[in-house]
């Protein structure tokens, strides 16, 4: 049984599409690039920003600091709150809360923008800790992420579970030897999150209770 639960933010607890598509689109135009629709800007959601970057438009070094910088300039504007939490999870963190469970959010996105995001939708008391990057690029790395979480906290690691929707929570949480859950309703496709081989696999939040609270070995909810 799971007595510690960790979760990604983006994509796992909230649907953050419309404010990160707008404000990559916001920095492509400030940097002279013709930006693709919103859509297409889908896979910068749930990795480190200055990857994604440099993976899809090729920018480096002061490129890169300064495209994250025109992102954040319209991000902490307006984007962090063009964001909606999915449906089911206030009911999934009263019920993980009422079982006396321990939550806590580990994000790839900076601790500035996560708690304010959390606060504003009125989810920031179910958990003991929002822990993301930092605002100077360190911590981007969901594994270390995961583990300041863990190290903080002195957690058991065989009673802590790491749920999201990217390879990058799963690869996170194998790294530090704990399991994971790789959910299909966010931004990773089935076959990034199969080959990424979380512990458990769920479609939608309504079985998310069943696999954090669910002592079998495996089983797969798709």
């Amino acid at each position: 049984m799971y007595e510690h639960i960790l979760f990604d933010l983006d994509g796992t607890l909230t649907d953050p599409y419309l404010g990160i598509t707008n404000s990559i689109i916001y920095s492509l135009k400030k940097l002279n690039i013709d930006p693709p629709e919103n859509e297409a800007l889908i896979p910068f959601i749930g990795p480190p920003l200055q990857e994604s970057y440099e993976i899809y438009y090729n920018l480096k070094d002061e490129k890169n600091l300064e495209a994250v910088r025109l992102y954040r300039e319209y991000y902490s504007d307006k984007g962090m709150f063009e964001n909606a939490v999915y449906p089911g999870i206030k009911l999934l963190l009263d019920a993980l809360k009422s079982m006396d469970k321990k939550l806590y959010v580990a994000t790839s996105k900076p601790t500035h923008f996560a708690r304010p995001i959390l606060e504003h939708f009125h989810l920031d008391h179910y958990f003991e800790s929002i822990t993301g990057s930092e605002l100077d690029g360190t911590r981007t790395n969901k594994s270390e992420v995961i583990q300041h979480v863990l190290d903080t906290h002195r957690l058991p690691k065989s009673s802590c579970i790491m749920i999201g929707d990217r390879k990058y929570d799963i690869i996170g949480a194998q790294k530090n030897n704990i399991d994971s859950i790789g959910v299909l309703y966010g931004y990773g496709d089935i076959n990034e999150i199969k080959q990424a081989q979380p512990t458990y696999t769920i479609a939608t939040i309504d079985y998310l209770l069943d696999a954090i609270t669910n002592d079998t070995n495996y089983f797969d909810y798709i």
